[in-house]
C-alpha cells in the first residue's frame, strides 16, 4: 500500500504536520510493513527539510508554527516506533 486515501505520503506527512491527520494506532493499522517503513522514512525527511528552511527569527508566530509542525512529526515516529516495536516490525 503506497498511499492513504488516494495521497502519497510526502502529502501523508504534510498533513500530519499541519496538523489534518492525527498518527495513531487504528491509522497505521491498515498500513503494511513496507508501507509504514516508508511512512516513517518519509516523515524523517520532512522533518529535515523544516529544520533546514531558513528560521523565521523575529516572527513569533513563524517560530511557533515551525515547532508545532516538528513536534507533531516527533511524536508521530514516536507513534510509529511504537507500533512497529508491537508488531514486531523493523524501521531501519
Amino acid at each position: 500500500m503506497a498511499n492513504v486515501r488516494g495521497k502519497s505520503n510526502k502529502a501523508l506527512t504534510m498533513d500530519v504536520a499541519d496538523g489534518y491527520i492525527a498518527v495513531n494506532p487504528l491509522f497505521l493499522k491498515p498500513f503494511s510493513p513496507e508501507a509504514l517503513k516508508e511512512f516513517y522514512h518519509e516523515i524523517d525527511k520532512t522533518q529535515k527539510f523544516l529544520r533546514s528552511e531558513k528560521f523565521p527569527a523575529n516572527d513569533i508566530e513563524a517560530i511557533r508554527l515551525r515547532n508545532l509542525k516538528l513536534q507533531r512529526l516527533y511524536l508521530a515516529t514516536v507513534v510509529i516506533r511504537t507500533f512497529a516495536r508491537e508488531r514486531r516490525i523493523t524501521l531501519v
